[in-house]
């Protein structure tokens, strides 16, 4: 269920987040312009950063109001991940992406953020499902449920000191009643009910306003904004579809 705290403190908008997928900075830039005052975050994947590097995350704030979300699942050794880390925190972003791999990684992770950017631990991809788990060669436990490896795995990052964790619709309510509300879900794989995606590469999807009730403090939705036929418009509806959820509709 969701928490009335929550309702004082945000509008729908504020759950939204962005992904700019986008191949040049023009579109990103078009879309940051478009959906500014709109969302609340805007999120910046590795294929925009990796051609445009730190500069597109000052383009962003030069554009928008909104905080800013780099997803760059870093992975690598503690000491690495830790100099990177604070390599980011000097670009003012809110929120950065760490593979829940190891303690000591997501630890320094957290050092290396210094306090001014706060790691998210990426628990279970969403295009990952069992069989996919189960390639990879985990035990027979999170194979036969891949949401034990989730809570797992957000239990490493909570005992981190991380900010929160990635993870889907299907383990917000467990992962909010143990470790608590002021440890973020973020949820994507966001799919609303009036979309239709044809080569979704999403397994574990949900509706904003499920994962809303659910608990989900952010939700990422990209596609069934960006290839709406008017955006801002589709953008509303989903605040409709959150504040309708929250009770505020």
């Amino acid at each position: 269920m969701f928490d009335k705290d929550r309702v004082m403190q945000k509008q729908g908008k504020d759950y939204i987040v962005f992904p700019l997928d986008f191949s040049s900075v023009k579109d990103a830039k078009e879309y940051v312009k478009l959906l500014d005052g709109k969302v609340g975050t805007f999120k910046i994947g590795l294929e925009l950063f990796i051609d445009q590097g730190p500069s597109v995350v000052k383009m962003v704030k030069n554009e928008s109001s909104a905080k800013i979300f780099l997803d760059l699942k870093l992975h690598d050794i503690s000491a690495t991940v830790q100099r990177a880390m604070e390599r980011v925190a000097t670009l003012g972003v809110d929120l950065v992406t760490v593979h829940c791999s190891s303690l000591a990684m997501l630890e320094k992770a957290v050092k290396g953020g210094k306090g001014k950017t706060e790691v998210l631990g990426v628990t279970l991809l969403t295009d990952n499902d069992a069989n996919m788990v189960e390639a990879a060669g985990f035990k027979d436990k999170f194979v036969k449920d891949p949401g034990l490896l989730v809570m797992h795995r957000a239990k490493m990052a909570y005992e981190a000191g991380c900010k929160g964790v990635i993870c889907s619709g299907q383990e917000v309510q467990q992962i909010k009643k143990r470790f608590g509300k002021s440890f973020l879900a973020v949820t994507p794989g966001i799919r609303p009910s009036w979309t239709f995606l044809e080569n979704d590469d999403q397994k574990r999807v949900t509706t904003p306003g499920k994962a809303i009730t659910l608990g989900s403090d952010l939700i990422v939705i990209g596609r069934p904004i960006r290839d709406a036929d008017d955006p801002a418009a589709a953008v509303q509806k989903v605040i409709q579809e959150i504040e309708a959820a929250l009770g505020l509709a």
